[in-house]
């Protein structure tokens, strides 16, 4: 089959591999009909998620039709429409039973490896790293599904790919972000990031009672995306200090909850501590450039809460702790729980609350997948989310 393989830092092609084939009775194989980029792919990418190898496959949001089950599969048959979760989960162990499907403990085969950097494992992701258990991803014409009874959601005849395949991930991730912000009816709610995900936790952020959203961006398609089909207000963060507008906007209150939909390459317009961090990742001393969160710290209002759905994947430098102590504030973060979120988000797709499609912005070939990454991480040709078709 052809798949998109990692060779390196900034070095992606489209690969002859071998096709995927059922390694556990609970295994399913899917044939990918469409599967898209996502930030956290970037972070790969740009090499700052160690543990990668060369040849490994890339992506973590496909979805497609089922064409071989394992002998213990039960609630798929071959022929079914599928989006795959990105998180792998087993749906036994303490965790899934808590619905903390991201935490599993059985579904990462390198959870030592894990351990000895989290001090715990999350569960294995597609695509992600050998940390995270090494398993191929979905930007490939086939993939090869484990615990394939717990994690795919059957997509009904009738609904297009593009309106579903964001139940993979970054749908379910802005939710759960705006979920974990704690909102409260009224509630103002900031969000830094007006990428993928961060279209998606604006449009969640009003499901669930904000009165206000402010997007905070420096790319003129993403923020307006964000006011037409978020109803955000909108900030360029290149024409002056957030801070100072969020206060100015608050009536120097600060936003109720903030989300950082950014995560760990962060860019910032002359800030000192963003020049610092640059220079720190450029020469391969520190891993994240975390200065959203440090912002968010400064800007959250005191008692309010802070969610994290942005990736990070090393240790981050001075972020302003004693700030969110003495402001008393909350966090919550991790990776998404997406199996718990799949039933509930499809039926908000089928009653006609969202249709997720509105984020696509590059419709490509897997065999343009190289060329594709360039073009989502520089943010050129209007690009904000690219799909890809096997």
């Amino acid at each position: 089959m052809r798949a998109l393989c990692w060779h390196g830092k900034y070095d992606v092609s489209v690969d002859t591999v071998p096709d995927p084939r059922i390694e556990d009775p609970r295994d399913a194989i899917v044939r990918i009909t469409s599967t898209a980029i996502c930030g956290s792919d970037l972070h790969l990418f740009d090499g700052y998620m160690k543990t990668m190898e060369d040849g490994d496959i890339m992506g973590h949001e496909p979805m497609g039709e089922v064409v071989e089950v394992g002998s213990a599969v039960k609630k798929l048959k071959i022929g079914d429409r599928v989006v795959v979760p990105f998180t792998i989960s087993c749906g036994e162990c303490w965790f899934c039973q808590k619905g903390l499907y991201s935490m599993c403990d059985t579904s990462n085969p390198n959870a030592d490896m894990a351990k000895a950097v989290m001090g715990h494992s999350p569960a294995g992701l597609f695509g992600f790293s050998h940390m995270l258990g090494g398993f191929a991803g979905g930007q490939a014409q086939y993939l090869r599904v484990p615990y394939a009874d717990v994690g795919p959601i059957v997509i009904p005849n009738g609904m297009p790919d593009e309106q579903v395949l964001f139940l993979s991930d970054i749908f379910p991730t802005g939710y759960m972000a705006a979920e974990n912000a704690q909102i409260e009816d009224g509630d103002t709610v900031a969000i830094w990031g007006c990428g993928p995900v961060g279209q998606f936790a604006i449009q969640s952020a009003w499901m669930l009672g904000a009165g206000r959203v402010i997007a905070i961006d420096r790319v003129p398609e993403r923020l307006a995306m964000a006011g037409k089909y978020g109803k955000a207000e909108t900030i360029n963060f290149e024409d002056g200090g957030v801070y100072d507008r969020l206060m100015e906007m608050t009536a120097g209150r600060g936003p109720d909850r903030c989300i950082d939909a950014v995560g760990g390459e962060a860019h910032a317009h002359g800030s000192p501590d963003a020049l610092l961090d640059k220079a720190k990742a450029a020469m391969m001393l520190a891993t994240d450039r975390p200065h959203v969160l440090r912002e968010a710290i400064m800007c959250c209002r005191k008692g309010g809460t802070i969610s994290v759905p942005g990736v990070y994947v090393g240790l981050l430098d001075k972020i302003p702790f004693s700030a969110a102590m003495n402001k008393g504030l909350t966090f919550k973060m991790g990776q998404t729980h997406v199996q718990a979120y799949g039933t509930q988000l499809l039926e908000m797709i089928q009653g006609g609350a969202i249709d997720p499609s509105f984020v696509i912005t590059h419709r490509l070939s897997l065999e343009d997948a190289p060329g594709a990454y360039k073009t989502f991480r520089d943010k050129e040709d209007g690009c904000i989310k690219v799909v890809l078709k096997p």
